[in-house]
This record gives C-alpha cells, structure tokens and sequence, in this order.
C-alpha cells in the first residue's frame, strides 16, 4: 500500500468500498478499480490479523514454557 495504514484505518476503507461497490452505481471500470483497491484492504488487513494472532501466540506461557491455545 503507498501510505501505511492503521489496522482500523484500512478496515474503515474496507467497509467504504464495500458500501459503494453494494450501491450498484459505479461504471464497470470504476467497479473493478474500487474492487482491486478492496482486494488490496482485505489483504494487508489479513496480514495485520495473522501477525497480531503470532503475537498473541508468543506472548501466551503456560507452566511448560509457550503454550499454544486455539483463538476465538
């Protein structure tokens, strides 16, 4: 992404493309430009999510040392 972005920051534009790509009122090249830059979102949001979930991972200890538990 040119601008670094928050977690929350990207989700936002998420939710925005979503919303005007839903509205059904953009030209097809302008859909598909509005779908690219959301295929964009969703994927460094994933990214963002797997390295909090990583982090998560490592920070949780059990009496053995790291312990892994399934996330919710």
């Amino acid at each position: 992404m040119a601008e670094e972005l928050s977690f929350e920051e990207a989700l936002k534009k998420l939710e925005e493309q979503v919303q005007v790509l839903s509205d059904g009122k953009l030209s097809l090249q302008e859909a598909l430009e509005n779908f690219e830059e959301g295929i964009k979102l969703f994927k460094f949001c994933n990214k963002k999510l797997k390295e909090a979930e990583q982090r998560v991972t490592e920070l949780v200890e059990g009496d053995k040392g790291l312990e892994e538990k399934e996330m919710e």
